[in-house]
């Protein structure tokens, strides 16, 4: 466990993810976000419960975000994205539009996810 004062990473936070069988990935379709379980998620199925924010030590532009999702029938995941200017996505407008519509929601970050 990461101590407050601690900065986490994207690989301690994918662990923890793993271990908490929440590691499924939300991947950007133009129908919605699959998970790999032949359902298409929409942005009012799913609510985003934590975000993660990740800079590169050497390079600034080496930034990520990862997004902690739940969906209405209990499933959670992530999605992850470059931060800032550049994008992993194709489509990335249709991404980010859809990233938007998703409703945030204000929870205890210990209940949630704690490293």
């Amino acid at each position: 466990m990461n101590r407050p004062d601690q900065m986490t990473s994207l690989m301690q936070v994918m662990e923890k993810l793993r271990l908490d069988k929440k590691d499924n990935e939300f991947r950007w379709t133009p129908e919605g976000f699959s998970a790999g379980r032949g359902k298409t998620y929409q942005p009012e199925d799913l609510k985003i419960i934590k975000t993660f924010r990740f800079e590169g030590e050497s390079n600034p532009d080496d930034s990520s975000v990862l997004y902690l999702i739940e969906a209405k029938d209990g499933l959670i995941g992530y999605t992850l994205d470059s931060y800032g200017a550049a994008s992993s996505h194709d489509d990335e407008e249709g991404y980010d539009n859809f990233l938007r519509k998703i409703h945030v929601e204000n929870r205890d970050d210990q209940l949630i996810f704690e490293l």
